[in-house]
C-alpha cells in the first residue's frame, strides 16, 4: 500500500511542490519515498511507499521500464502479477525482471500488451499514475469496486492528482473553493459521493476507470473498463443453474482462490474478526489454507450494546487462531475525533471510522497487512433495510401511483406531518417504485435538507439510477450500495482509518471473479427465513458451528448520543457550532443546526445528522 500524487503542466516549484504533498501522505507510505520529473518539467510523480512485496531497492518507486518509456507510480496490489510475470516470459516479452515487485511486471505489461488490455488481465485494487514519454501522455487508472482513492482535477492552470485529496490541498495556488453543491447531499448521506470532492474542480476517479491526458495537459477524457452495473446485469441474465449446495461449493472455491492470492506478502499477514458473518468466512477460510496460526484481531467495548469481542473470542478459538484483543474505553475513542478531519482529507461521517481506526491501530503493531471481510452485506443481501424496502414496497405496489402521489402530499401538508410516523410513511407513499422508495427512506426528515445555505440538485448514483434496471428488489437496491454506498462509505472508512496507521487492507470479497459470481446468484440464495447471506452462510458453516453465529449482528457500532451528552466533549461539540462561527463561515444555516441540537440535547433526536454536521465542521475548522 502506498500514496500516489502529481501535477502537469505546473510553473512553480516543482520540487518542493510534491516534496510537501508526499509528505501529507507520509502516513500511506512510511518506508520510503520517490520522484520522478520529465525532462521538460511538464509531468511530476510523487509516491510514498509502505513495503509489502519486493522490500528491496528494486521495488522502489517512481519505476521506469527497461525500454525508459514508461514510469509508473501505483498504490495497491496486484494479486496474480506471478501469473502475468510468467506470461510475459513466456511470450518473450521480457527475458529477466530486475526484482520480484508486482509493481515491475505491472509496468512491463503496460508496454507489452497497452493499457486497456493489461488493466483488464489484472486482478486487484489499485491507482495508478502511468506516463508515457514517448505519446506525452499520463494515465490515471482506479480499481473496479473503488478499494484505492484517487482525486484528480485543475490547481490554476495545472492538472493535479492524490491518493488525498488533502495533498492536492497544499499546493502552491490552490485556492479551490468549497464545492457547495454537494453539501446537501453529505447531508443526507454522510459522504461525498463520486464523482465529486469538497472542493470545486477536483474530482474522484471513479471505479473501473481510465483517465488519459496528453500535452499540454488541459483536457482529459475517460474510459470505463469494468463496470458494476454492467456486471450486475450480466450475471442477472446468466443466472447460476447449479444447486444451492453447487452455489455453496463454488463460493467457497472462489473465496479460498481470492484469499490465497491475497495472503502473500513479504511481511506479516492478519485479518479482522468482528464476530459477524463475513469476517468470520474470511478468518475461517483463511485458517484453512494456513499451515500455521493466523493473526486475528478484534476490539471490544466497555458497553455490552456495542460488544462482539466475547463472540469473537470464541470464533477464534474454535478457529484455533492466534487472537488478539483490545477493550477500549470512551476516552480511547473520543480520542480519535480531533484526528479525524485530517484523516480523511474532506468531511466524512460514518461514526465506525472510529472504532475501525483503534482496530486497524491495534492490528499494525503485530501485522503490516490484513484482511477484512468487508463486501458482503451488500454482495449477498445482508442489510436489514433490504427485506424493509421490499416488505413495505408488496404493501404499496397494489396501489396505482397516480392514487398514491396526491396522498402522499396530502398527508404531507395536514397535521398529521408533525407526528414523526405519518411524515415518514406520507413521504414513502409517494415513491414510483423500490428503488426510489429505499432513496426516498433516506430522506424523509425535511429539516435535514436545511443544514446548508446552498441547494442544488446535482447529478449522482441515486438520482441517475431507473427503476426496474434489474428484475428483482433486493438487486436494484445491492447495485446501488455497490454503487454508491460501498466505494465512498465502506472503503472509504476502511483505506483512510488503516492507512493512518499505515496498514493495508485487502477485501477478498471484492475479487472480481468473487463479484461477478455474486451478481449470478438468485436472490433465493442469498436470503431465507428472515436472512440474508444465505450462501455465505453456508459456505461458513462448514467450519463454525451454526449455533454459534445465530445472534443479533452488533456491528461498529458506538454510543455516540452517550459521549455528545458528556461535559468535555459536548463542550467541544458545542464550540463548532458557535453561532457566531457558523455565520462567519457562512456555509450552515445556524438556526437549523442549533434547533437540531437542542432536539438531540432534550429529546435524543437527529442523532446521525448531528454527527455529520460535527465532522463537517471538525474538517472546516481544521483547514481553515
Amino acid at each position: 500500500m502506498c500514496g500516489i500524487a502529481g501535477f502537469c503542466n505546473f510553473t512553480g516549484d516543482r520540487q518542493a511542490n510534491i516534496e510537501r504533498m508526499k509528505e501529507r501522505m507520509h502516513h500511506r507510505g512510511p518506508d520510503a519515498g520517490g520522484t520522478y520529473i520529465s525532462e521538460d518539467g511538464q509531468v511530476v510523480l510523487g509516491h510514498r511507499r509502505l513495503s509489502i512485496v519486493d522490500l528491496s531497492e528494486n521495488g522502489a518507486q517512481p519505476m521506469t521500464s527497461h525500454s525508459k518509456r514508461f514510469v509508473i507510480a501505483y498504490n495497491g496490489e496486484i494479486y496474480n502479477y506471478k501469473k502475468l510475470a510468467d506470461k510475459l516470459i513466456e511470450e518473450k516479452k521480457m527475458t529477466v525482471f530486475r526484482g520480484t515487485s508486482d509493481t515491475e511486471v505491472l509496468l512491463e505489461a503496460f508496454e507489452a500488451y497497452g493499457v486497456e488490455k493489461t488493466i483488464a488481465m489484472c486482478k486487484g485494487m489499485f491507482a495508478i499514475s502511468l506516463y508515457d514519454k514517448e505519446e506525452k501522455t499520463l494515465y490515471l487508472l482506479r480499481d473496479r469496486v473503488g478499494e484505492k482513492p484517487l482525486y484528480y482535477g485543475m490547481c490554476g492552470e495545472s492538472f493535479v492528482f492524490a491518493s488525498d485529496v488533502g495533498c492536492i490541498a497544499v499546493m502552491d495556488g490552490f485556492h479551490n473553493s468549497i464545492c457547495r453543491e454537494v453539501l446537501d447531499l453529505y447531508f443526507v448521506h454522510g459522504y461525498i459521493p463520486a464523482p465529486y470532492s469538497i472542493y470545486e474542480g477536483i474530482y474522484k476517479l471513479e471505479p473501473g476507470t481510465i483517465l488519459k491526458i496528453k500535452y499540454p495537459f488541459n483536457k482529459w477524457e475517460t474510459i470505463t473498463y469494468w463496470s458494476m452495473k454492467e456486471a450486475a446485469y450480466k450475471g442477472q441474465k446468466d443466472l447460476f443453474k447449479g444447486s444451492f449446495q453447487e452455489a455453496a461449493d463454488e463460493l467457497e472455491r472462489l473465496l479460498k482462490e481470492s484469499i490465497s492470492g491475497q495472503m502473500v506478502a513479504d511481511v506479516p499477514v492478519g485479518a479482522f474478526l468482528s464476530a459477524g458473518i463475513d469476517s468470520s468466512t474470511i478468518v475461517a477460510l483463511m485458517q484453512s489454507l494456513n499451515k500455521g496460526k493466523v493473526k486475528s484481531f478484534t476490539i471490544g467495548m466497555e458497553e455490552k450494546d456495542y460488544n462482539e469481542a466475547v463472540y469473537a473470542k470464541e470464533i477464534a478459538q474454535h478457529l484455533g487462531t492466534e487472537h488478539t484483543e483490545l477493550y477500549i474505553t470512551d476516552k480511547d475513542a473520543r480520542e480519535v475525533v480531533p484526528k479525524l478531519g485530517e484523516m480523511f482529507g474532506e468531511p466524512f461521517a460514518d461514526s465506525s471510522q472510529i472504532p475501525t481506526y483503534l482496530v486497524s491501530k491495534m492490528t499494525r503493531e503485530h501485522v503490516t497487512v490484513s484482511l477484512s471481510g468487508d463486501g458482503g452485506d451488500e454482495l449477498f443481501c445482508g442489510y436489514t433495510s433490504y427485506f424493509s424496502v421490499e416488505r413495505i414496497w408488496n404493501k404499496m405496489k397494489g396501489v396505482p401511483y397516480f392514487i398514491r402521489k396526491p396522498a402522499s402530499s396530502l398527508v404531507l401538508h395536514s397535521p398529521l406531518a408533525k407526528h414523526p410516523i405519518y411524515k415518514v410513511k406520507g413521504k414513502l407513499l409517494g415513491a414510483k417504485g423500490p428503488v426510489s422508495l429505499y432513496i426516498s427512506s433516506m430522506e424523509t426528515e425535511p429539516l435535514a435538507q436545511k443544514i446548508c445555505l446552498t441547494h442544488k440538485e446535482i447529478p449522482y448514483k441515486h438520482n441517475e439510477y431507473k427503476e426496474g434496471f434489474l428484475d428483482e428488489t433486493n438487486h436494484n437496491i445491492m447495485l446501488m450500495n455497490m454503487l454508491m454506498y460501498h466505494p465512498d462509505d465502506i472503503l472509504v472508512k476502511v483505506d483512510r482509518t488503516a492507512m493512518a496507521v499505515s496498514l493495508e487492507t485487502r477485501v477478498p470479497m471484492l475479487d472480481k471473479d468473487v463479484v461477478e459470481f455474486a451478481w449470478r446468484l438468485p436472490i433465493d440464495y442469498k436470503r431465507g427465513d428472515g436472512l440474508g447471506k444465505k450462501v455465505l452462510r453456508e459456505v461458513l458453516y462448514r467450519y463454525v458451528p451454526k449455533e454459534m453465529m445465530e445472534r443479533p449482528k452488533k456491528g461498529f457500532s458506538i454510543p455516540i448520543n452517550k459521549w455528545l451528552c458528556q461535559k468535555e466533549i459536548r463542550m467541544w461539540a458545542e464550540g463548532l457550532i458557535d453561532k457566531k462561527l457558523l455565520k462567519e463561515q457562512g456555509l450552515l444555516d445556524p438556526d437549523v443546526v442549533l434547533k437540531m441540537w437542542d432536539d438531540f440535547i432534550t429529546r435524543g433526536e437527529w442523532r446521525i445528522q448531528i454527527w455529520y454536521i460535527l465532522m463537517f465542521q471538525q474538517w472546516l475548522t481544521q483547514i481553515h
